[in-house]
Formats: C-alpha cells, structure tokens, sequence
C-alpha cells in the first residue's frame, strides 16, 4: 500500500489551517509575496483570524465547563479555502470499504489525503474514550499500510504519528456527518490571495463588534469580556461563577477549562494572539497598508496579557493550581515533541490530574475570601485584555478603511 516516503511537513499547529498548511507546503505551493509555502498565521488570518467567545454549561454527569473561543468557529475551515479560490475535491460514503478505497486512491496519485477523525478515538491523543464525547477534527495521512496495519499521520505533532488501520477506521467513522469523507486540494489562486486577507480582516472585525451569525452577542467579540468579568465578579448573575463554579472540583474545572483553551486546544499558548500579529505583518505588505503592522504591535501586547491571565487563572501561590498548570503544559509539549512516545508520559500526567480534581472535593485550598480574590484577580485580567483589545480592533478597522 501507498506511503509518500518524501512527506516532512510537520509544523502545522492546528487541525484545521496546520493541516492545510502542511499540505500546500507538500504540493509545493508558495506564497506570491514571500516565494515562500503559506504560512499557518496567513491561513488563520484568512479563514477569520481571532476571536473572543465565553460560554458555560453542565452536562449531567460531567464536571462543569467553562469554554473560551479564541479564533473564528464560524466556518473558518470552508471560508479559509474558498477564499483563497481553492477547489475542494470531496469524496464522502457510509461504507467503511470505499472510505478506505478514496483514501489509498489519493495516496496512489502522489498526494496526501485529508480525512476527519474522532480525537478520542486515536490513541495518540491518550484520551480516555467516553460515548459522551466526541470531536471529528481533519488530519492529513500519507502513508496507509494493510501489510504492516500502519497508517501514517500528520496532526499537531512535529513529528510523524502512527495508528492502525482499524483505529482510524473507528476514529473516521464516529460521527455520521464526516464519516469516512476524503479531501484532496486543487492550489490556491494567487490572484485571489488580497482579497481574501481583506475578507479574512474584516470577518475578524465583525466578529469582535458586530452581532455573530448565531448566537448571543454577548458570548463574542469585546462584549464577551465583559459578559465574562461580569460573571465572575457578580455572585447573583445568572450563570455566575459563585453559582457554577463553587469552590471545590467544579471551579478547578472551569480554571482548566479556560486555561486549557487559551493555551493547549489545537495551539501553542497565548490565545494565538502573536500568531494573529505574524499575520497582520504580511497582510501590511500584501495590501500595501503599512497600519496594520500598528494593529499587530497591539495584539503582540494581548499576548503577552493572555499570559498573564493564564498564570491568574492557575496562579503560582496555590501549590495544586500551579502544578496542574505545569502538568497541562508538559502534556501538551509531549504530545508536539514526541508523537506516539508521549503516549505513556500522557497517561501519567493524566492520572495525577484526576487526583487533583478529586482531592479538590475534600482539600479545596482556598477559604471563601480567597476565592473572591481569585475571580476578582481573573476579572482584571479579562478586562485589561478587553482594554488591549478595543484599541487593536479600533487600529485594526482605521488601518483598513485608510486608503
């Protein structure tokens, strides 16, 4: 069976524009205005760029969660490509068989394939499966073997990943929406690229001033922090943190959570707020609006205040807190360093953290007072980078309607 022996892009970051990236670079694709394969940053910026969102719920049976969106969700992944004039060549069946037909197909015309597979079902992840939990996310495969059972894979890892033919089977078959779909890409259209970094700005724009396309207003953009800091800070508020985070497991729960978000889901830290400045620098030589680049200094200073937030929201000065925040980042550094041998160290990592949470039941190290300190602290954080924010977005929207 097929494998592309050649394949060496491994420096995509995120499911959706890292596993783009790594393929256009495969292909030999360059960017007009740098000669150079598209940067990850580039396609980010494209498909939306940055965002805030804030969202809370509880599932029966489950820890409460608190969830911060820090790039487009709106689409991103089919904006990003259609903007960029790329044709998507889509192959989707129910029947485990062809699924892997389309896949060994591509494989056999010298490309890398892109599929969608459940992160709980590859055991790279070293995630505990649960029928509760599912998220179908594309990977790119380069390489498919019967013979040996290995399937080569590129995803988030700068390094090669590797799983058996059933467990991508399993993984690709989770969900009926994306189940056993195939993609390969025709190359971007250079003439189409200004365009689409001007779409991709002011889809960003939008986002943080402007209604979403569904939802409430008050989970994004500059709104969302103050939703946010609200919560936190209000014990009576509807969804307050006093409420739905108590002391105890369920508020290191939403400090995980959010914590977790801005720093581990699909990146590399900081709410990728540098990753959206490293765009803003292109997109300045790109559109010949040298403003941008005023725009960017100010996410670089958001950056650095997400950092701060992280460190607020799992603080040095509680002993466990800071632990699992070390334990999360040595977790997510495993998996980006070493693949499949992280596996072990991941599992570990993951047992301590289960002690935590439950010791959190019966030790919780902070009395009541403490606790209002801590949200209060988190709150403060939330709105200076509101503050940093609202002046990037103001620089960001003059910058663009300058001539």
């Amino acid at each position: 069976m097929p494998i592309l022996n050649n394949y060496t892009q491994f420096n995509g970051r995120h499911w959706e524009t890292g596993t783009v990236r790594n393929y256009f670079e495969y292909i030999g694709v360059k960017a007009p205005h740098t000669a150079l394969p598209y940067s990850e940053a580039l396609l980010m910026g494209v498909s939306g760029g940055v965002v805030m969102g804030y969202f809370s719920f509880a599932y029966e049976g489950y820890d409460p969660h608190a969830r911060i969106l820090t790039r487009n969700t709106f689409d991103p992944f089919d904006n990003m490509l259609a903007r960029l004039g790329v044709v998507q060549n889509v192959q989707h069946t129910n029947k485990p068989e062809k699924g892997v037909a389309n896949l060994v197909a591509a494989l056999e015309e010298g490309i890398p394939a892109i599929v969608w597979a459940d992160m709980w079902s590859l055991p790279y992840n070293a995630m505990s499966y649960d029928d509760g939990m599912w998220a179908m996310f594309p990977i790119l495969i380069y390489g498919y073997d019967e013979t040996s059972d290995q399937v080569c894979i590129a995803d988030r890892a700068q390094v090669p990943l590797s799983t058996t033919t059933h467990e991508l089977a399993t993984a690709r078959g989770r969900v009926k929406q994306d189940k056993f779909r195939v993609l390969t890409l025709e190359p971007p259209l250079p003439e189409k690229l200004p365009s689409a970094v001007q779409l991709g700005v002011w889809n960003c724009i939008k986002l943080f001033t402007e209604k979403p396309p569904k939802g409430s207003r008050n989970n994004f953009g500059l709104q969302a922090y103050l939703r946010w800091a609200e919560l936190l800070t209000k014990p009576t508020a509807r969804l307050s943190w006093e409420k739905e985070f108590p002391a105890g497991r369920k508020l290191l729960s939403g400090l995980t959570n959010a914590f977790g978000d801005i720093n581990i889901f699909g990146k590399h830290g900081r709410a990728e707020r540098d990753v959206y400045a490293d765009f803003l620098d292109e997109a300045a030589v790109l559109l010949n609006k040298p403003a941008l680049t005023e725009a960017a200094a100010h996410f670089r200073r958001s950056a650095v205040a997400w950092d701060a937030l992280s460190l607020a929201l799992l603080p040095d000065e509680v002993a466990l807190f800071k632990e699992t925040r070390e334990l999360m980042l040595r977790r997510r550094d495993l998996f980006h360093t070493q693949g499949n041998g992280a596996i072990e160290g991941m599992k570990g990592i993951d047992g301590r953290l289960a002690a935590i949470m439950d010791a959190m039941e019966h030790e919780f190290p902070l009395d009541a007072a403490a606790v209002v300190r801590l949200r209060q602290n988190i709150a403060d954080h939330v709105m200076y980078i509101h503050d940093i924010e609202n002046d990037a977005i103001a620089t960001l929207k003059a910058a663009m309607s300058s001539q």
